[in-house]
């Protein structure tokens, strides 16, 4: 057990002060006013951790490497093609090395929980790997670095609609049904040897996935647990909307909404170009839409309506997906900023009940985030797991730090990294700024600092490089 006094926490009821958090096995049993005295450690501002609900860790190490104008008209389309040949070169020891260094860099920024859409299945031959060797890297990364994982194997079986086959370059994601089913199950008993994980699935897209394929994937990981998230991409690039309204003469979320039991355990990432009707259907269903403000600048997707979806009442996600940028408060940022160019206004994301930005924005992409991967997290709540940031008061006593404004200060005002300790389901696993990993007395530091992921993730780095 483990009591923690808080100066400032960030509740379901709002800023409380001077609060006495008792934490129990992971979860937060007690809320109560205390003194610093009675606690057996004392912090400043506690506010809940981030989730992020869409990563593709192996794309970590390629960010940079694609900001290279062609003869061609680049888009998503050029930049997929260079990714290919990318990955093409990628072990399942450089993947391990790569989430870890990448999810490292996620606890470091405050996302607790992180939704792996995981779609590099196969070795470099393409031969499938029997036993899900990809995915075990991914498992043993998380638990490295300490954070909840929530896996998403990806069903990838066509490269476009009309079941068209794979390309050359998309081998290493392809299964049969019979295979994707098998590795869901093998990532079913993962998670119950490793801590603070869970699974679900991610039908890669509609262009990826047939209607048969579709309901037979969702219907096996159902059977495993009946609340596992499902993630799928829909309506990224108007391109893919064009070509489902082609092939099914309706659009993505359109022919979703109408052909899937989309619940709230539904994630739909990059819902882009949307309608009104497709909007208010989300909204409706109670999914949840995955927004990943950077990296859907980065690809030029476009900006998802997320004014009208939360006048709706919709529930959102954020997520670092290509990972250009590894930093949830950015992330915000560029959600309320890109809707302030499209609106030329200012302060668009903010509610009546809410009238804060950044407090708004920060605790409904948590819920949103915890919604997403079915966890138990996204507030500081009793009976919640812990998973908490502990910001630097001193950074943030530089900038507007009341109660009333400690929030959009976090997002909007601060250039510097603002958090100080992270804690994951009960554990520290950031203090002052270092990962766990990171903390060497002297004695360990010169033997420990040559083989250090971040080391050892430069090297990797420099050799794709040359390949």
């Amino acid at each position: 057990m483990m009591k923690l006094f808080s100066a400032r926490v960030l509740t379901e009821q709002g800023w409380q002060q001077n609060q006495l958090l008792t934490i129990e096995q992971g979860v937060i049993v007690s809320i109560e006013p205390g003194v610093a005295a009675s606690a057996d450690q004392a912090v400043g501002t506690v506010i809940p951790g981030m989730v992020n609900c869409h990563s593709h860790a192996f794309q970590r190490a390629f960010a940079g490497f694609s900001e290279y104008a062609s003869q061609d008209q680049d888009s998503f389309w050029s930049w997929r093609k260079i990714m290919y040949q990318f990955l093409a070169k990628l072990t399942a020891d450089d993947v391990e090395l790569i989430a870890e260094q990448l999810y490292i860099e996620m606890l470091k920024a405050g996302y607790t929980r992180v939704a792996e859409f995981h779609y590099l299945h196969h070795n470099l031959n393409g031969e499938h790997y029997r036993q899900p060797d990809m995915a075990k890297a991914i498992f043993s990364a998380a638990a490295t670095a300490g954070i909840g994982l929530t896996m998403l194997p990806v069903l990838y079986r066509y490269s476009g609609f009309g079941q068209q086959p794979p390309t050359q370059g998309q081998q290493r994601f392809i299964h049969s049904l019979e295979q994707f089913n098998q590795l869901v199950s093998d990532c079913f008993t993962l998670t119950q040897q490793y801590n603070n994980t869970n699974l679900g699935i991610a039908p890669h897209s509609l262009r990826a996935v047939d209607k048969t394929s579709l309901q037979t994937a969702v219907e096996h990981v159902r059977s495993l647990d009946d609340k596992a998230p499902i993630h799928i991409h829909i309506a990224e690039q108007q391109k893919e909307v064009d070509d489902c309204i082609a092939h099914y003469g309706q659009r993505p979320v359109e022919w979703l909404l109408a052909n899937a039991e989309i619940d709230q355990h539904w994630c739909l990432i990059h819902a882009t170009h949307i309608n009104p009707q497709e909007r208010r259907g989300i909204t409706a269903s109670g999914a949840v839409a995955g927004i990943c403000p950077t990296t859907e600048a980065n690809l030029g997707d476009g900006i998802f309506p997320t004014q009208e979806f939360i006048a709706e009442n919709g529930c959102f996600a954020i997520g670092s997906d290509s990972h250009i940028s590894v930093n949830p408060v950015e992330e915000l940022r560029w959600l309320e900023y890109a809707q302030r160019l499209v609106k030329q206004q200012r302060a668009v994301l903010a509610t009546e009940q809410q009238p804060s930005v950044g407090r708004f924005l920060w605790q409904a992409a948590a819920l949103g985030g915890a919604q997403s991967c079915a966890a138990n997290t996204g507030e500081i709540k009793v009976g919640k797991q812990a998973d908490l940031l502990v910001l630097d008061d001193a950074k943030l006593n530089l900038f507007a730090a009341s109660d009333q404004y400690a929030l959009d200060s976090l997002i909007f005002a601060s250039q510097n990294n603002l958090v100080k300790d992270v804690m994951v389901n009960g554990q520290w696993v950031v203090e002052n700024g270092q990962h766990i990993s990171e903390q060497l007395t002297s004695d360990e530091s010169d033997l420990a600092s040559s083989n250090s992921t971040a080391e050892r993730f430069a090297k990797l780095l420099a050799r794709l490089a040359k390949d």
